[in-house]
């Protein structure tokens, strides 16, 4: 595969995984991967736990789906994030960025566009929506035979100092290095996100991992090999657009945007 390719079909994966171990030999290449990313001084500040304990995995997993839970439930996460939504093809293709929901269970169709508002949310409550993206989520967790967590050193990751900047940076592209070598290996990969929102299910998953005090939980990835055909969650979107060359790019100054070549032809 070209190194092109890969970066092309480089994904999210929002449904499940095949129910295989990630065989060790690939876990290493993850972490060979992540190793040779740039950093501060080659400070290489990144930390990871690979976590294959089904039990471990299973704690976790009710972690991720009550917070998904609690999230969608208490309408944070609407009122948080409805700037990166986009409810129709028509504005997803004139804006390019954010995601698409494309996929929602048939009583909340109508409704798309008020999903938002405070009737739409207590319209999804009344529905059970949050309980089912809770269980969705719970299931995703659970069965993804392998995660991941990104931990960084506190010697290096001092928030008040340009060094805390540089220690995400050197973060950010480990994790990309993971990211492309999973579609390498026939793998996927997400971000386990909801528990971060709340401070106390965080805590929780730093004490399930026995984080020292020298490290600090950033972040935390489920993986596996890609099942193909595989059905798509209740609730569902799509995010594979991006923006053309002339929104994102300039000619010597930010007065003169980049002509985008397919604009062009």
């Amino acid at each position: 595969m070209e190194f092109r390719d890969v970066i092309l079909r480089r994904r999210t994966t929002n449904g499940p995984f095949e129910p295989t171990p990630v065989s060790l030999e690939h876990q290493h290449r993850l972490m060979e991967a992540a190793s040779r990313a740039p950093s501060h001084f080659n400070s290489q500040p990144w930390r990871f736990v690979l976590i294959t304990d089904d039990t471990l995995r299973e704690t976790i997993s009710e972690i991720a789906g009550r917070t998904m839970g609690e999230l969608m439930g208490g309408g944070r996460f609407f009122s948080r994030y409805k700037k990166y939504f986009r409810f129709s093809q028509a504005e997803m293709d004139e804006r390019r960025d954010g995601i698409f929901i494309d996929q929602l269970p048939g009583p909340l169709k109508p409704f798309i566009k008020q999903v938002f508002s405070p009737l739409g949310a207590k319209l999804m409550n009344k529905l059970g929506v949050a309980k089912t993206l809770g269980k969705d989520n719970e299931k995703l967790v659970a069965g993804s035979p392998l995660l991941l967590a990104a931990l960084l050193t506190k010697e290096e990751y001092r928030k008040e100092e340009l060094s805390g900047f540089y220690s995400l940076l050197g973060m950010g592209m480990a994790i990309e290095n993971i990211w492309l070598t999973t579609v390498d290996l026939g793998m996927g990969i997400q971000f386990v996100s909801t528990p971060m929102e709340f401070p106390d299910a965080w805590a929780e998953i730093g004490s399930l991992l026995h984080v020292p005090d020298d490290l600090e939980l950033i972040a935390l990835y489920r993986l596996g090999y890609v099942k193909e055909g595989s059905k798509r969650p209740t609730i569902d979107w799509t995010s594979r657009h991006r923006k053309r060359l002339d929104q994102y790019v300039f000619r010597d100054t930010c007065l003169s945007p980049e002509p985008d070549p397919q604009e062009d032809a």
